[in-house]
């Protein structure tokens, strides 16, 4: 393990587990702490019961999206506040206008680039420190 993070936790809200495997071994290998949900649901559920420091959220997921994920999230006071990246391979224009109206952080684009993944994640989480 590298020492890339400092244990920050980070919610993965994905339903492909080969895209889930490598998100989640590739953050923990560099320090970071990870829990995982295969559906909206659960992510908000395990949102509201963990607090993660960031979620990333895949958009195209099995019954309620990543957008109404987002804003189901944006209703919940004890949670508003966690940062929450889109986790999509859907980058077209119109979809990243669809992303940052929606109040996502910013978009994280699959299929990752396990170069810069890491550190991806990580400049979210600073973000979220240097405002805090």
């Amino acid at each position: 393990m590298t020492t890339l993070a400092d244990g920050q936790l980070v919610l993965i809200v994905e339903d492909n587990e080969k895209n889930l495997k490598l998100a989640r071994d590739l953050l923990r290998y560099h320090g970071f702490r990870t829990i995982d949900a295969p559906d909206a649901e659960t992510g908000l559920r395990m949102a509201s019961d963990f607090k993660p420091n960031i979620v990333l959220m895949d958009i195209e997921l099995p019954g309620m999206d990543g957008v109404t994920a987002l804003e189901r999230l944006r209703a919940d006071p004890a949670i508003a506040g966690i940062v929450v990246v889109a986790f999509t391979a859907s980058v077209m224009p119109v979809d990243r206008d669809r992303f940052s109206r929606a109040g996502f952080a910013g978009i994280i684009v699959k299929p990752i680039d396990v170069a810069i993944f890491p550190r991806q994640v990580l400049a979210y989480c600073n973000d979220l420190a240097g405002d805090g």
